[in-house]
């Protein structure tokens, strides 16, 4: 039984990785399936499969979403997203879509069985805007408060997709899915502002590591 209740218009960190920590992403093609996924699906309307849809088509616009994406981090083993729910039951539907779906397309053309993820995801219910704003550096910059930020070899850290470009307005291939960053924005002069935010956050997640500890992945 889960503990947190989903409620609309509240906000939410979900989070989750690989069973056995096992990696989810092994190449750039299933990092841009599981990010074209968090668009498709995101629909009061089912969908059906990406397959069905036939992946290489346009995408289409899809005019009432279950949930409003805040802010998002996509790693080789484990994602975070920061949401709100728009819908009744929003969340829920959502990340069955979601997780169901990738799961069936990365066993398919890795050719295994059985559970890609860790048990049902997990949910922080974000009380406070001081929270927001704090787990939205922690998310933005989830690659780089991991060793993926210092050890890890580059081919994994290219497996790195997240929305921290859309907040400094550097997402110059209009990829944005964070339409609901401007309740973090609109909160600095500017977003070099955010950054200089988000950087001496950061710093004070890695000194107080216990104190973020609802955080971590």
């Amino acid at each position: 039984m889960r503990k947190t209740i989903f409620a609309d218009r509240e906000k939410y960190h979900l989070f989750n990785r690989g069973v056995d920590k096992r990696k989810i992403f092994l190449d750039q093609s299933d990092l841009e399936r599981f990010f074209k996924s968090m668009r498709m699906f995101n629909s009061v309307n089912p969908i059906g499969s990406l397959y069905e849809q036939g992946f290489s088509k346009k995408e289409k616009e899809q005019k009432e979403p279950l949930i409003k994406f805040i802010a998002f981090c996509l790693l080789p083993n484990h994602f975070h997203f920061i949401v709100e729910q728009l819908v009744e039951g929003g969340i829920s539907e959502y990340m069955k879509r979601l997780l169901g779906g990738y799961t069936w397309y990365f066993n398919n053309r890795y050719r295994r069985a059985g559970a890609l993820f860790q048990g049902a995801f997990k949910a922080v219910h974000i009380e406070s805007n001081e929270q927001l704003l704090h787990v939205s550096a922690y998310v933005n910059l989830n690659d780089k408060q991991t060793s993926l930020g210092d050890r890890t070899a580059k081919s994994a850290k290219l497996l790195v997709k997240s929305s921290w470009k859309e907040y400094l307005n550097q997402d110059h291939n209009n990829q944005s899915l964070c339409l609901g960053k401007d309740i973090i924005i609109e909160q600095f002069k500017n977003s070099s502002e955010y950054k200089d935010f988000a950087l001496a956050s950061l710093k004070d997640i890695r000194l107080n590591k216990e104190k973020y500890k609802k955080l971590e992945n």
